[in-house]
């Protein structure tokens, strides 16, 4: 089996009348893993959207909602829920192997006779945005990456959040002091040059769970690469924007995507 062959699809209930949601099992790095499938019900090809979850286990599990909100902006949108959640075979491990559901969902998107192929974004938020960066890195015809208080720096999360430093050491298999190599190969900072497509940070200065700094980190180093980097500060907010400002922040982002190509140049909508 081939990774992002689709095992099985099993209809989901949708909140949207014009959006259909299904549970997709699929093949990743020899695991059956599952996630969540959104696709506008209007016949069309559309560009496609991987929507890369923050958190572990079911801490920041894909909301449907969520997924709802990018499709209804004309997306079929693919959100893995990583391996071992949901039914699905496997452990997840913090950006080490579990990068291989991107790379896969992102294979299965590729595949649909629905999308088109040579258009795909790539959003990652908290946790995710390490995914998202990787799965740049992994594969640079994608068009752009969108990082909303999104991680770049494995070894600064570990310093930050002392609550999940059990967690890190467990998952990731000790600390960033006794191997370091793990906490590197987590941070794709070190790999950013790889990165062909434009990339859009969200974030906001308040945010306590993934610091401000993370996006700073990745900014300079999108800026001294002299690649092409927007960026969205927000003073007030922290990790969670209020309803209205998250709304218009998703219809902003999605109309961006659009206009992105992978050489860095924009398209006239």
């Amino acid at each position: 089996m081939k990774n992002g062959e689709v095992i099985a699809k099993q209809p989901y209930p949708s909140p949207h009348p014009a959006i259909r949601l299904f549970i997709v099992t699929y093949w990743s790095g020899g695991l059956k893993v599952k996630g969540l499938l959104a696709e506008p019900i209007q016949r069309g090809c559309y560009e496609g959207f991987l929507y890369l979850r923050g958190g572990i286990k079911n801490v920041g599990m894909v909301r449907p909602s969520r997924i709802v909100q990018f499709a209804s902006q004309g997306f079929v949108v693919m959100a893995p829920f990583y391996r071992g959640n949901q039914g699905g075979e496997g452990n997840e491990d913090f950006g080490g192997e579990d990068r291989e559901d991107a790379f896969s969902a992102l294979n299965l998107l590729r595949n649909l006779p629905n999308v088109q192929s040579n258009r795909i974004h790539v959003f990652g938020f908290s946790r995710g945005g390490v995914m998202a960066l990787l799965t740049a890195i992994h594969d640079p015809s994608i068009c752009s990456v969108v990082t909303w208080g999104g991680v770049s720096d494995m070894i600064l999360t570990y310093e930050e959040r002392k609550d999940l430093r059990r967690m890190m050491k467990r998952v990731i298999g000790g600390t960033p002091t006794k191997f370091p190599e793990r906490y590197r190969w987590r941070t794709p900072l070190y790999e950013i040059d790889k990165v062909l497509c434009p990339i859009l940070i969200i974030h906001g200065a308040k945010d306590k769970n993934v610091s401000i700094e993370h996006a700073y980190r990745l900014e300079n180093k999108m800026k001294e690469l002299n690649k092409q980097i927007e960026v969205i500060y927000f003073e007030e907010f922290d990790h969670y924007f209020p309803p209205m400002v998250n709304q218009q922040m998703v219809r902003y982002l999605c109309s961006w995507m659009k206009e992105q190509n992978i050489d860095g140049t924009t398209t006239t909508l």
